[in-house]
């Protein structure tokens, strides 16, 4: 038995012998990695990212090996796009590459030095440009605005305050806030506000006897004061 075993293990290795070609063999291994470079990326899930610029930032990935690619050398190259905040990459053999984009939520557009930007709800800045998307975003006014705003926002959220009635956001540097809202009615807020008064400034838009006023000035602790 152990005999007709070596006998056959000895055909076999003549037969490869006999027909082993070596440039074919490099020629087949050629053929197979080339298979397997990236030929095609597909941006997934974006609204305000665009995907030629997630391409060209990714353009140094194309013709490389599939299997070499890595999540963080993608996030890497895509750190600075506006509006991303995290990345899914998924492969689809043998040549895609799958990109699928979580983009930031812009809150509101930031009047600065002159200049104007959509904030995030990241607190980043984006120097603005024209989008229909951003048409309805409230306007943020007063120095020092950013470092407060989403603190004052998401108190607002918090006390599900409708936000989509809020025109501007006016900031005071003693860090309080003022509201004007689309029916161009003016809540002062008092320096640090707290959740009660937020409710209570909810509460007194919907009240009947108060549709008349322009002004409800919250800022005195205790009191309402209308105009």
């Amino acid at each position: 038995m152990k005999k007709l075993y070596k006998i056959i293990l000895l055909l076999a290795v003549l037969i490869f012998i006999s027909t082993y070609n070596p440039n074919e063999l490099g020629s087949n291994f050629k053929n197979n990695y080339d298979f397997f470079k990236v030929q095609k990326i597909l941006v997934l899930n974006n609204t305000l990212v665009k995907k030629n610029i997630i391409k060209n930032k990714l353009d140094h990935i194309y013709k490389k090996n599939i299997f070499l690619i890595k999540r963080q050398d993608v996030e890497e190259s895509l750190k600075e796009v506006d509006f991303l905040e995290k990345i899914e990459v998924k492969k689809k053999y043998p040549n895609t590459v799958i990109i699928k984009i979580f983009e930031t939520k812009p809150v509101g557009i930031l009047f600065k030095n002159k200049d104007k930007y959509i904030m995030d709800n990241l607190a980043n800045l984006i120097l603005f440009y024209e989008n229909s998307k951003f048409i309805k975003l409230p306007n943020i006014f007063g120095d020092g605005a950013e470092k407060d705003f989403l603190n004052f926002f998401d108190k607002l959220n918090v006390n599900k305050f409708p936000k989509e009635e809020i025109k501007n956001f006016f900031y005071f540097r003693i860090g309080r806030w003022d509201l004007e809202l689309v029916n161009n009615k003016t809540i002062k807020f008092p320096h640090n506000v707290k959740n009660d008064v937020i409710k209570k400034s909810i509460e007194l838009l919907q009240r009947k006897d108060f549709q008349n006023y322009n002004i409800i000035d919250l800022r005195i602790d205790g009191k309402i004061i209308v105009e």
